[in-house]
C-alpha cells in the first residue's frame, strides 16, 4: 500500500480526518518555507545568517516541532527576499 492509499483509507475515519485537516495550515506553512528556501537555493545556515534566527530554530520550524510567531515568519520571508502573505479564505462545504 502506498502512502497516498493509506492516507485515503485513514481519511474515511471522521476523527482522523478532522485531526488531519486541523493540521493542514501548519503543514502548508512548513512546506511553503522549505519550498521558498530551496527556490532561493540557500541552506538553513545561510537563512540563519540572513535573519539572525538560530539555524536550530529554523530546523525546528521546518520539521514541525517549532511554533513560529508571525514576527518570526516575517523575518524568514525578509531573509528570503520575499513578502509574507497570510489570508483568510472561506471554508469549502462538502
Amino acid at each position: 500500500m502506498t502512502l497516498s492509499e493509506a492516507l485515503k483509507e485513514q481519511m474515511k475515519d471522521e476523527t482522523f480526518k478532522k485531526e488531519y485537516e486541523a493540521l493542514e495550515p501548519e503543514y502548508e506553512i512548513i512546506s511553503s518555507l522549505i519550498d521558498a528556501r530551496k527556490s532561493c537555493n540557500i541552506t538553513q545556515k545561510q537563512l540563519s545568517e540572513n535573519t539572525g534566527i538560530a539555524q536550530s530554530d529554523i530546523s525546528k520550524i521546518e520539521n514541525g516541532s517549532g511554533n513560529p510567531t508571525l514576527k518570526i515568519l516575517q523575518r524568514l520571508a525578509e531573509g528570503l527576499g520575499m513578502n509574507l502573505k497570510v489570508e483568510f479564505v472561506p471554508k469549502v462545504s462538502m
